[in-house]
C-alpha cells in the first residue's frame, strides 16, 4: 500500500501535504520537533500546550525525509491520523486554504469545530457535497487522499465540477 501512496504523492506536477489531527497522532508535536518538516499548525497565533497537542498541521511533504518516511510506515494503516492532499501551492498558501474549513456554524448561527482532516469525516462528507463546496473545498487542491476501512485509500478529485472517487 505505501508503494501507491507514495506512487500518489509524489510527482512533479503538485506538491504533496498532509493535514494531521493532533488529537489522533501521538506526540505530533515532538515528532515534528524531532523530525523537522515543513509544518504549520492550522490554529492562528499562539496556542497553548495542551491545545497544541491537539491541534491539526499541516504538513508539505518531502519524500524521503524522516519524516515523511515515518508517517508513510506508521500512519497509513488504519490509524486515521489525517488526510493527504496535493497541489501546485505553497505551504503558506495552503494553510489559508485549509483554514477556511476549521469552523462550520449550526442552524443557531453557533460555531462548531470541523474535522474535515479525520478521513472517517472526509470520505462520507465530500460525497454529499453540492457543486459551490467542491469548488471551494477543491480549489487549490487537485486531489484529496484518505483511509477508508473497506477500500484501503480514497481518492478524491473534481473533474468538469463533479467529484470523482477511487480506490488507490
Amino acid at each position: 500500500m505505501r508503494e501507491k501512496i507514495e506512487k500518489f504523492l509524489f510527482d512533479e506536477r503538485a506538491r504533496a501535504f498532509a493535514v494531521l489531527d493532533g488529537a489522533s497522532v501521538p506526540d505530533l508535536p515532538s515528532k515534528m520537533y524531532e523530525m523537522q518538516p515543513h509544518a504549520v499548525c492550522l490554529y492562528r497565533g499562539e496556542i497553548e500546550p495542551d491545545l497544541a497537542e491537539v491541534a491539526p498541521y499541516l504538513i508539505e511533504l518531502i519524500p524521503d525525509t524522516t519524516f515523511t518516511d515515518w508517517l508513510l510506515t506508521e500512519g497509513t494503516n488504519g490509524k486515521h491520523w489525517g488526510i493527504f492532499a496535493r497541489s501546485p501551492f505553497s505551504l503558506i498558501e495552503m494553510r489559508k486554504h485549509f483554514r477556511k474549513f476549521l469552523t462550520v456554524y449550526d442552524e443557531a448561527g453557533n460555531p462548531l469545530l470541523f474535522r474535515y482532516y479525520d478521513p472517517r469525516v472526509l470520505v462520507k462528507f465530500l460525497p454529499t457535497c453540492d457543486a459551490d463546496n467542491l469548488t471551494s473545498l477543491f480549489n487549490r487542491v487537485t486531489d484529496y487522499l484518505a483511509e477508508d476501512g473497506a477500500a484501503g485509500f480514497l481518492r478524491f478529485e473534481l473533474q468538469n465540477g463533479k467529484l470523482k472517487t477511487g480506490a488507490i
